[in-house]
């Protein structure tokens, strides 16, 4: 038996979700902007409080949100996996969830790095070398395959669900359905409560969603009250090819789901803007993981499908992020002058391809793979800090796009996955 779970979002309370988000935006960017002119006018102590004050609300929200994540994948998930009914079940949706993230992650880079050639976006700024001493400690040596194993396989679900480690939620969750799913009858009480749970945490997404704007809000404009309004001038050309970019993978992307799936992408869309949105707001992916799950359901996609292509594509498919690296890795390069002939191009590509998947979970995982490779091709590691002060605005389009890809590939691995009568 199946708990069914109550209608989500209409229409008319999505576009209201829009408006809301959109509006938030529009006023963090106005009230950042106000911030920063002023802060020479005001007392320094007052700015950095308004400051923290408006960063706290930001994460606030996101911890509310990882609150939701742990309990939403162990109980989906699991679940999910007991109902496949064995494991070639299993097995076959995994098969067809990695080649999709592989496919995905290698246009990605491709894209990214095609982009750079292209434009040269770092050319012009004829930075000199910095001292070899400048550099950024720690992140080549975060990158190891006992760093991969540690967040594969958890040693207790309790710690992983403590530390959000949405792998090692994953791992523990597939193993638990397919042990449930083998032993039939006596296992379905112990479903029924997972339904019920996510149950309890579907609604309180709902009470928690009605945050959204205020975190949208608060992120913009406490990074426009400390960058200022003048970084979109002195960075605008790099943030306009970086986005421009970013169109261009979305749009490769939804022809691909156009040609997979039918005419119902455009459907899928329409339910995915405000995952997106918010996710673009807040500068996090996982901010927007609750609602996207619920929204890929009320799109269609099966619960046994989505509670695991999702988790997984929150590890292994970051296309935004993955674009991200290789853009931002030749950019320092091109920056300091620094030629890296095609061959080095496709090692490096490889490189960011294996070394990305090795640190799922890290935190600012991007910059750490970015940190390795600059180590690895000997260019400065100090050319990170070029980044870092535009990091947030660009994070808003890569988390975004994060969305957007892992939407697509449950919805089309949904859409060639048989139903239970064929299985």
């Amino acid at each position: 038996m199946t708990l069914n779970k109550p209608s989500i979002d209409s229409s008319k309370a999505s576009r209201l979700i829009t408006r809301r988000v959109l509006l938030a935006v529009f006023l963090g960017i106005l009230v950042g902007s106000f911030l920063s002119f002023f802060k020479t006018d005001i007392d320094p102590q007052t700015i950095d409080l308004v400051v923290r004050g408006l960063k706290a609300l930001t994460d606030l929200f996101l911890r509310l949100i990882k609150l939701l994540i742990g309990p939403l994948v162990l109980a989906t998930l699991t679940v999910g996996v007991g109902q496949m009914g064995s494991g070639a079940a299993v097995g076959r949706i995994g098969l067809r969830a990695m080649t999709w993230f592989i496919s995905a992650s290698l246009l990605s880079l491709c894209l990214g790095m095609l982009l750079v050639n292209l434009l040269h976006p770092g050319t012009a700024l004829h930075l000199p070398l910095p001292d070899a001493a400048t550099s950024i400690k720690g992140a080549a040596e975060s990158l190891s395959f006992e760093i991969f194993l540690e967040h594969l396989v958890p040693a207790s679900i309790t710690d992983a669900l403590a530390h959000n480690e949405i792998l090692q939620i994953v791992v523990f969750s597939v193993l638990f359905g397919l042990a449930g799913g083998a032993i039939g009858a006596p296992a379905k009480p112990v479903f029924m409560l997972l339904e019920s749970l996510a149950l309890v945490m579907f609604r309180l997404t709902s009470m928690i969603m009605m945050m959204a704007p205020v975190a949208v809000f608060s992120a913009i404009a406490s990074v426009i009250a400390v960058q200022g309004i003048g970084i979109l001038g002195t960075y605008g050309l790099l943030m306009i090819e970086f986005y421009c970019g970013l169109f261009i993978l979305w749009s490769v992307l939804i022809l691909i789901g156009r040609l997979l799936m039918g005419v119902s992408v455009r459907h899928l869309l329409g339910l995915i803007k405000d995952p997106m949105l918010l996710a673009f707001g807040t500068a996090s992916s996982e901010a927007a993981y609750p609602l996207l799950l619920r929204q890929l359901e009320v799109f269609g996609c099966r619960e046994r499908v989505v509670g695991m292509v999702l988790p997984l594509g929150y590890s292994f498919n970051l296309d935004g992020s993955m674009m991200y690296m290789t853009f931002a890795t030749l950019f320092i390069a091109e920056a300091y002058g620094i030629d890296m002939p095609l061959s080095d191009q496709w090692v490096m590509l490889l490189m960011l391809l294996i070394t990305s998947k090795g640190v799922a979970g890290v935190p600012r995982a991007s910059l750490l793979v970015i940190s390795a490779t600059l180590t690895h091709f000997q260019i400065p590691e100090a050319g990170l800090l070029l980044i870092l002060g535009i990091d947030p605005l660009l994070d808003m389009g890569r988390s975004a796009t994060n969305v957007l890809g892992n939407s697509l590939a449950a919805a089309v691995i949904d859409h060639h996955e048989p139903t239970s009568d064929d299985l």
